[in-house]
């Protein structure tokens, strides 16, 4: 099992989630490498929680299935929890995002693509949502309801054994 931790400095919002759903899936993007023969596969590859693969030579299935070009050998990936939301902590803590069950491969490197959502910080029920959250650097806003800028930064990427 590997899981896929999440760092952040959030202020003036909370509950930070990929948008992933089934009518829009968030495609997860890693590096790969052969557990077999420690090849990494030369492209990113991307995969969502929603589409699966059947393994050959087995009557299960996967999100991720390849096989290594250096050692012919297959293996897979699937994500086994739906995400979990960051939620904002002073000072920032790792939180686990999402967690993956390899076989054959190991997940060496992410890189965040996509849309994320995040909701304003307000008390009650009428809090604001951003749901265009882009995490590939530091993001700002301004949430009308609370009249404050809001922000995502120092965003730190760990992939863990679970």
């Amino acid at each position: 099992m590997f899981a896929l931790e999440l760092t952040a400095d959030l202020t003036g919002v909370t509950n930070l989630h990929p948008v992933d759903t089934r009518e829009d899936p968030y495609y997860y993007s890693f590096r790969v490498q052969c557990t077999s023969c420690r090849e990494v596969h030369e492209k990113w590859v991307d995969f969502d929680r929603f589409t699966t693969t059947d393994l050959s030579k087995s009557r299960g299935e996967a999100n991720f299935v390849y096989k290594c070009r250096n050692c012919t050998r297959e293996s897979s990936a699937t994500i086994k929890t739906e995400p979990k939301a960051y939620t904002a902590a002073s000072p920032p803590t790792k939180q686990v995002i999402i967690e993956f069950e390899c076989r054959g491969c190991e997940l060496t490197e992410f890189r965040v693509s996509g849309k994320w959502g995040a909701e304003g910080i307000s008390e009650g029920a009428s809090r604001s949502r951003f749901d265009e959250v882009d995490l590939t650097e530091d993001w700002y806003d301004y949430d009308e309801k609370t009249g404050e800028e809001v922000s995502v930064k120092e965003v730190r990427w760990v992939i863990r054994r679970a």
